[in-house]
C-alpha cells in the first residue's frame, strides 16, 4: 500500500489562483500516476498530482502531458470519465463509504458517496458547487485525436462535504487518469489496483493519506 504525508497549508480556500498554485507548488506533496497492469490498456500518460489540506479542505491538483483531449461532457453530474479525466476517491473513516471525485480536464465534476461502483448516491450539481476549481483549460466541447497536450485541474474539496467534521490522522485514498471515450483509452492509478480488467471502485487498493497537524504559512 502507497503512502503520502499531507501537508497542513494554512488559508488555502481563500488564496487566489495565482497564490493556491504557488502554495502548493512550494509545500504540497507531489507523487505520479503511473500504475498501469492491465496489458489491453499499456498507455500511460505523463500524469502527476500534488496534495494538501487547510483547516477546512483537502486540495489536490493534478498536472497531465499525453495524448489526444477530449472534453464534451461539460456540466457537473455527467459522464466524466469518458473525457480526459482525472479522478481522486477518498474513503470515510467510519462509515464503509467513499467519494469518487471524477472531474475533466475542462473541470466538470462528478461525484457519488457510494458503498461500491453500483451501490452510491451522486452529489447534487448545487453541492458540487462548493468545489472551487481551478482549470487550465475553458470549458468548451473538443475532441482532439492524437497531438501532445499540457493541463492541469486542481480541486479544494470542503471536509463537511465528505462528512468528515474532525479530520484523522489519515485517510484511505486513490488517484486516477483514465479516458474511455479518447482516441487512445488508458486506466492508470497512483496505489496499484490488482484486478483482472480496470476497476478504480476498489477501496481495497487504496493508499494512505496521513495528515500533517503543524501547518505552514504560506506567507
Amino acid at each position: 500500500m502507497k503512502s503520502i504525508r499531507v501537508p497542513f497549508i494554512d488559508g488555502l480556500e481563500s488564496m487566489s489562483p495565482e497564490d493556491f498554485s504557488e502554495a502548493l507548488e512550494r509545500f504540497g506533496a507531489k507523487d505520479a500516476v503511473n500504475e498501469a497492469p492491465w496489458e489491453a490498456f499499456p498507455y500511460k500518460p505523463d500524469c502527476f498530482f500534488t496534495i494538501a489540506r487547510s483547516e477546512k479542505c483537502l486540495a489536490v491538483e493534478f498536472r497531465v502531458r499525453g495524448l489526444d483531449l477530449r472534453s464534451m461532457e461539460l456540466e457537473d453530474c455527467s459522464r466524466s470519465w469518458e473525457d480526459s479525466c482525472c479522478e481522486f476517491f477518498i474513503a470515510h473513516p467510519t462509515d464503509g463509504t467513499y467519494y469518487n471525485f471524477e472531474v475533466t480536464c475542462a473541470g466538470a465534476l462528478l461525484c457519488g458517496k457510494r458503498k461500491d461502483r453500483n451501490n452510491f448516491t451522486l452529489l447534487s450539481a448545487e453541492s458540487l458547487k462548493r468545489v472551487k476549481r481551478h482549470c487550465s483549460l475553458s470549458k468548451e466541447p473538443r475532441d482532439i485525436k492524437g497531438g501532445i497536450h499540457s493541463w492541469s485541474i486542481a480541486l479544494l474539496i470542503p471536509f463537511d462535504l465528505i462528512d468528515i467534521q474532525e479530520l484523522p490522522s489519515s485517510l484511505r485514498g486513490n488517484f486516477y487518469k483514465c479516458g474511455d471515450k479518447t482516441a487512445t483509452p488508458h486506466y492508470v492509478s497512483w496505489s496499484p489496483v490488482h484486478t483482472p480488467s480496470p476497476d478504480f471502485h476498489r477501496p481495497e487498493f487504496f493508499g494512505e493519506l496521513v495528515f500533517e497537524e503543524s501547518a505552514i504559512s504560506p506567507k
